[in-house]
């Protein structure tokens, strides 16, 4: 765990930019097409913490982007070559753009102010996506990442950024996967490699502390 001065210095409100990934109703709502990961989003609290550190980067002036995975009901645009893609074609609840399945999940409150970035394709959050071009344009130098799931999509989020030259922070307690207790495996013997690993609470406080500096 970094110091609190070195996690403060890191998460400068200017200069940060808070990800949400497939916190999504079809994913982590209750009528989810993966219900085991989203019982387990929930009942980790990961979803909870999510909704807290949404709530303060809006007062502390952090701009919020939300990352959603949807398709087109023809599947235009869709890979079909890796056995999630095909399997997500099986499930109950389809991600269907425009659908309830891909609004932004409670109690997660979506700002005026805050990025909707969705995509049809892949694994990823950032890579093939418009992320990269807006986190430069907003001036981001860390990207706090957060969401579901520590499977997939957040692994390469993480090293997207930090292949892109973000730094990378990560919130052990607000991204969650499956089995329970595959997801600290992962940040132990992965994230920790690449991004620094903290706490939702150790977040909070840093952002909660007097700034200088505000985004305009």
């Amino acid at each position: 765990m970094p110091s609190y001065e070195q996690l403060q210095a890191q998460l400068d409100p200017a200069r940060t930019v808070l990800l949400t990934v497939e916190c999504q109703q079809g994913v982590v709502g209750r009528d989810s097409a993966l219900p085991e990961l989203a019982a387990q989003a929930r009942s980790s609290g990961a979803l909870e913490n999510i909704g807290r550190l949404v709530d303060v980067a809006h007062e502390a002036g952090v701009q919020v982007m939300h990352a959603v995975a949807e398709r087109r009901p023809d599947g235009r645009g869709a890979g079909s070559n890796a056995r999630l893609f095909r399997a997500a074609e099986r499930l109950p609840v389809r991600q269907y753009s425009g659908s309830k399945a891909v609004r932004v999940a409670e109690p997660i409150e979506v700002a005026d102010e805050d990025i909707v970035v969705r995509r049809l394709h892949g694994l990823s959050p950032i890579a093939g996506t418009d992320v990269d071009a807006l986190l430069r344009n907003l001036g981001c130098r860390t990207l706090v990442v957060t969401g579901v799931s520590a499977n997939v999509a957040i692994p390469n989020a993480v090293f997207d950024a930090v292949n892109l030259g973000y730094t990378a922070v990560v919130p052990a307690d607000a991204v969650a996967g499956v089995p329970p207790e595959y997801t600290p495996a992962m940040i132990r013997n992965t994230l920790a490699l690449v991004a620094t690993v903290t706490t939702t609470d150790d977040v909070l406080a840093c952002w909660k502390a007097p700034r200088r500096t505000q985004r305009t």
